[in-house]
């Protein structure tokens, strides 16, 4: 079975390594496809799809909003196929990097004042800034406490450091995400749903909701649940008309998760990317070409 991974961050967000890096890894481990849906962020996406190309790979242009819906917030939803050069898509994500970055300064100069009290040398922002290559996210400034050996490893930095100082992000609301994603041609699907809530019932009654807001699909299978999770959000899939989806979150700093395989058991079939395809192609909006 060809397999995918259709959840994947680069440096462009809150990953470590670039999109060239991370398609040559799917490439090397013989993955289909693959998409780099970067936090509110779709800068590294042409290098993906060039790098793509010269690989062989089909790389999906991507993007993972973060959303509000009622009182659930830091809710996300990836949007498939879209037209990532889309102006106005694009000037709204520059706004959500200048957030990201206000948001970034903020989080460092509260960790700073810690790190002060604790006769420590503070740390620089353009240290973190010197490691995105997009807009600034928490693990950026996470790499600079473990470099500065202020902390053993990521987990460490957000226990000591990230979560104690975090700033409230900014969010889009559910049905304007939605509604995005689609103008631009894309398919939005819901990433891994049971971080939303792990009530059952409330999560049922929050996914018929969003289904008639114009989700297209659910993130069925993700490192963020077990197997009879999984079962269940695909029952949930069918009971909406959902497309089904997966993919590993990978980062590049996790020391248990792998590109295509999540944490071992992750196996995406191809043609789960080719139903998101077809779908965002019965739409008719022109997408880049990069089917190799």
């Amino acid at each position: 079975m060809k397999t995918v991974d259709l959840h994947v961050h680069s440096l462009h967000s809150d990953g470590v390594l670039s999109p060239t890096v991370l398609v040559r890894m799917a490439a090397e481990r013989g993955l289909a496809a693959i998409a780099i849906a970067d936090h509110d962020a779709v800068t590294g996406i042409d290098e993906a799809l060039a790098a793509g190309l010269r690989l062989g790979i089909d790389v999906l242009p991507a993007v993972e909003l973060s959303v509000e819906y009622g009182r659930y917030h830091d809710v996300h939803i990836l949007g498939y196929c879209i037209d990532h050069r889309d102006p106005e898509l694009v000037a709204m994500l520059a706004e959500f990097r200048a957030v990201r970055d206000s948001r970034g300064r903020a989080i460092v100069e509260k960790i700073n004042r810690r790190l002060i009290h604790a006769h420590k040398e503070p740390i620089a922002f353009d240290a973190v800034l010197d490691l995105a290559d997009g807009a600034v996210g928490r693990p950026h400034i996470g790499r600079v406490l473990v470099e500065r050996g202020y902390a053993r490893d990521m987990e460490d930095a957000f226990r000591r450091y990230l979560i104690p100082c975090d700033v409230p992000k900014l969010y889009i609301p559910a049905a304007e995400a939605i509604a995005q994603i689609r103008r631009v041609g894309g398919v939005a699907v819901l990433a891994h749903p049971t971080t939303v809530t792990d009530d059952r019932r409330k999560l049922r009654r929050i996914l018929a909701e969003l289904a008639a807001l114009g989700l297209d699909g659910l993130e069925v299978f993700n490192n963020m649940c077990y197997k009879d999770d999984m079962l269940f959000l695909e029952s949930l899939a069918t009971e909406n008309g959902l497309l089904v989806t997966g993919g590993s979150d990978f980062h590049g700093f996790e020391d248990d998760v792998e590109i295509g395989t999540g944490r071992g058991g992750l196996a995406v079939s191809h043609r789960l990317a080719e139903a998101v395809k077809n779908l965002a192609a019965s739409r008719k909006h022109p997408l880049p070409e990069n089917n190799p």
